[in-house]
């Protein structure tokens, strides 16, 4: 993976004692750092139990039994971030569409989630967790939205305000960190909450949430329901089409995220660019719509 993803120089057939010295996972000595039993090892959990995964899912938004689903993931990293990814994907809606004349045979499909942004807040809440707590990460799926939890802190000199926006790149463990950047799992450039909220944006869901308490959270919101209909979420456009009000439609996506572009809109609603635009000159000349910041900018919702 390495080798495909970023060049990497040794070939596949290399020993695993020399890769793990070119890796800076074992020393003079030839002890191995406990980095390499997080990376490669048969059995992690068996020098540090603590570092499995919990994935549960509830029925509404508090934790509370009973629970429809619960599972302990164990295995290495990598093996980690798979199978929480997978638990969440596997417990979303999914719209699937159908397939079109003279198109391709693949059905299309749009899961309620972005799954780059799940995969990348598991990844950061594996990598980044503080090894030596004896807590877990826990990934919980309510109604309303995704929480990983993540035991630790934050490098020094790192706000939750700061992950909206550029900053360094601070692994908390660096020997974890350089073989997951190598395999392609995370970037070393300190853009992955930048990109969880890029994504989720992009989406058309609530900007994701940072929370720095006893344990670092993550908060991705799920979507939201339009005009009472249950069946009418983010993200299934043959819902959003059968929702007569389309205006009403459009000014709660708006709310929900600012920056939400045209494309995303007309996307979302079922509607082409030129309907859509069409909505929001109506509502800028009601007084109910403005543009703040230009192109780059966001919606601003009047109130009636």
């Amino acid at each position: 993976m390495a080798r495909a993803k970023r060049n990497f120089p040794l070939p596949v057939e290399t020993s695993p004692a020399t890769l793990l010295a070119h890796l800076d996972l074992v020393d003079e000595n030839d002890r191995v750092a406990n980095a390499a039993l997080l990376l490669f090892g048969k059995k992690p959990q068996k020098y540090f139990i603590a570092s499995e995964v919990k994935c549960a899912q509830f029925y509404g938004d508090v934790v509370e039994k009973p629970m429809p689903a619960y599972q302990i993931y164990r295995g290495d990293v990598f093996e980690l971030v798979d199978q929480a990814t997978s638990f969440v994907m596997s417990r979303i809606d999914n719209w699937t569409g159908t397939r079109e004349k003279e198109s391709n045979a693949a059905v299309p499909t749009r899961p309620e989630l972005p799954i780059d942004a799940v995969k990348e807040a598991i990844v950061n809440a594996v990598c980044h967790r503080d090894y030596t707590s004896n807590a877990s990460v826990q990934v919980m799926l309510f109604r309303d939205r995704l929480e990983i939890w993540n035991p630790g802190t934050l490098p020094y000199g790192l706000t939750v305000q700061k992950l909206h926006g550029p900053h360094k790149s601070l692994p908390a463990n660096p020997l974890l960190a350089d073989p997951m950047y190598l395999s392609g799992y995370i970037e070393k450039v300190g853009t992955g909450t930048e990109d969880i909220i890029r994504k989720c944006r992009e989406y058309g869901l609530r900007t994701p949430e940072f929370y720095q308490e006893e344990d670092f959270r993550v908060v991705i919101w799920r979507t939201i329901e339009l005009q009472g209909d249950p069946k009418a979420i983010q993200g299934d456009p043959k819902a959003i089409q059968g929702d007569p009000n389309k205006v009403e439609a459009l000014i709660r996506l708006v709310k929900v995220n600012p920056s939400i572009s045209r494309a995303e809109l007309s996307k979302q609603l079922g509607l082409s660019e030129r309907q859509v635009r069409k909505i929001i000159d109506c509502l800028r000349a009601e007084g109910r719509l403005v543009r703040r910041g230009g192109t780059t900018g966001e919606w601003l919702i009047i109130k009636n």
